[in-house]
């Protein structure tokens, strides 16, 4: 059986972060941006209003900030063993996240088939954000859906791996689901739950 493994980002492959964080971190932004990160787990705001917020305080971001932030990100360890070994078996690896896309894709040269995030115009800005480019919770069940057409899966053979309540929906949809240092409310929904810093070790629960 061929199996696809969808991945979340923020709070999932980076620990205790996310990536507009450590995209603001490189311009001195970080804390105007962790709190946009409190609002909308929160639901006070929604994910256009964030992604019009955090395009607005990067006015002067340019690629190097984010190779930056990039590299210099807490990743989990072993995401590159992890994705090598899951197309060593035949098997295929996405990221869905509604972080940047000019971050999440950077992610395809570690080994996954597939990166999907928010649209946002190229770096450095000269145009605004588009709010129809902007994905929600609710978007990455039907992104996994077209993954699921394009690698010729059903959702039977999906694993997600998730940190928050905005993989619920996801979750809820496939047969096994990793809550990877998750919240409480997420970890109650996941077949596993995962605490630590090494995908490997997620990745093995979901072997068994």
């Amino acid at each position: 059986m061929t199996r696809l493994h969808l991945f979340d980002l923020d709070g999932t492959l980076l620990h205790g972060t996310s990536a507009p964080v450590e995209i603001s971190r490189q311009l001195g932004l970080e804390a105007q941006t962790t709190e946009l990160d409190r609002a909308i787990v929160a639901g006070l705001i929604d994910p256009p209003d964030y992604a019009a917020a955090v395009h607005a305080l990067w006015a002067e971001l340019t690629e190097a900030h984010v190779a930056a932030a990039f590299d210099g990100a807490p990743w989990l360890a072993r995401i590159r063993d992890v994705w090598a070994e899951i197309r060593n078996t035949g098997d295929y690896c996405a990221v869905i996240s509604l972080s940047p896309s000019f971050f999440v894709e950077r992610l395809l040269d570690w080994g996954a088939h597939a990166a999907f995030g928010s649209r946002f115009p190229a770096v450095p800005f000269v145009e605004p954000v588009n709010p129809a480019g902007i994905l929600t919770a609710a978007a990455k069940m039907i992104i996994a859906d077209r993954l699921c057409e394009q690698f010729g899966v059903d959702r039977a053979d999906c694993v997600a791996y998730g940190d928050s309540m905005s993989d619920r929906d996801l979750f809820a949809a496939v047969p096994v689901s990793v809550a990877v240092n998750a919240d409480g409310h997420l970890a109650g929904l996941a077949t596993y739950s995962y605490t630590g810093l090494d995908l490997w070790d997620a990745y093995e629960l979901a072997c068994e």
